[in-house]
């Protein structure tokens, strides 16, 4: 399995990568955090790890940790703007169960789709 952005998010990040002025791509990685267990961490790439695995989308580098990798196997990442104050990327993950009440962190188990949304 892989992960992969959509082209609208693709597009987005590469915004943010030209406006930002260096990096090499898009990190993605879920710490341990919130009432359900992990949570989504988004940043950006300068500089790579020797246990990154790192995956290709629309020409965007995904970098994941190894340690990362198992919660985040088979996720599209999109990019989704309702409006100019309601925007942010959004996971559809296969490897999630249960998101918290409070919507910050998720459980991971087999289910066929969730989705998050971090701003």
């Amino acid at each position: 399995k892989m992960i992969q952005l959509t082209q609208r998010a693709a597009t987005h990040v590469q915004q943010m990568l030209n406006k930002r002025g260096h990096g090499t791509g898009f990190r993605l990685a879920t710490p341990k955090a919130g009432c359900s267990g992990f949570s989504y961490k988004v940043d950006y790439v300068d500089l790579q790890n020797a246990e990154d695995v790192i995956f290709e989308s629309f020409g965007i580098k995904i970098v994941v940790d190894s340690e990362s990798l198992p919660n985040l196997d088979g996720t599209e990442i999109d990019y989704v703007a309702i409006n100019a104050t309601d925007q942010g990327f959004e996971f559809h993950n296969p490897n999630v169960q249960n998101i918290c009440g409070c919507g910050e962190s998720f459980m991971l188990g087999e289910v066929e789709k969730d989705v998050r949304t971090i701003p």
